[in-house]
């Protein structure tokens, strides 16, 4: 289904619920799992360093998820939705030291021969990322929090591409210690629990034609926003230092 104008939206009535998952889903068609870089990896064709490129960009991202997530919550003003959304905030950030999902990426990095210190100084992220990542923290500042949520249903597309790329990782790249892997078995199961209640929150709470049609918009962002990540990380020079 395509977006329309504002004119447009002034003259039509709102998507069913059903048209209007469909309309977020097909957005899948979007996402960076059809990227060439991801499609390389799929097929083994990454080198270590480009691996240890990813690797050390990608957390740039990882380390942000939390910090939009607050942002969120810092706009939601509904007590329940503020009560599910921050076990997104624990589950990154962890309970206690040593857990949560960016110490498994962290773990992950060092797995692929990247220190935690490389990991932690920004000094490695292109600017491409660096710019992509920010931006997405802003929107999410800025918006509110139902698009915000809108934009999260990424969500949805992400665990067959999370399955296609463990299998990949632990079939082509043997130099890699499998225990980096955890990250990607623990979002396996996270990430559709997390996606149904987002879903189901933008579904009750986008009943007109504007709002559907600006979580429908800010979902493309997203995708647009991972793709530019790519789009960066596959140009990127290797950054001489990122392991031998």
């Amino acid at each position: 289904m395509r977006l329309t104008s504002e004119q447009e939206t002034l003259e039509l009535k709102p998507w069913t619920r059903a048209e209007f998952e469909n309309a977020l889903r097909q957005q899948h068609r979007r996402y960076h799992h059809l990227h060439p870089f991801h499609q390389r990896m799929n097929a083994g064709e990454l080198t270590p360093e480009e691996v240890r490129l990813w690797a050390i960009n990608r957390f740039y991202y990882q380390r942000s998820i939390p910090l939009k997530d607050a942002a969120i919550l810092s706009n939601c003003p509904d007590r329940e939705v503020r009560r599910e959304w921050i076990q997104r905030i624990i589950d990154h950030d962890g309970q206690v030291a040593g857990s949560g999902g960016i110490e498994a990426w962290l773990r992950l990095g060092e797995s692929v021969g990247l220190s935690r210190e490389q990991l932690l100084n920004d000094r490695h992220v292109l600017p491409g990322v660096r710019y992509a990542v920010d931006a997405y923290v802003n929107f999410c500042k800025t918006k509110p929090w139902i698009e915000s949520i809108a934009s999260s249903l990424t969500e949805l597309f992400g665990p067959d591409a999370i399955r296609d790329r463990l299998v990949a990782l632990e079939q082509y790249y043997p130099w890699i210690d499998p225990s980096g892997f955890e990250y990607f078995r623990v979002r396996l199961h996270q990430a559709p629990q997390d996606a149904r209640y987002a879903l189901n929150l933008v579904l009750e709470h986008c009943r007109t034609v504007e709002s559907q049609q600006k979580a429908v918009q800010a979902l493309i962002f997203k995708c647009d926003l991972l793709w530019s990540q790519l789009e960066a990380i596959d140009r990127g020079d290797t950054r001489p230092g990122l392991g031998s």
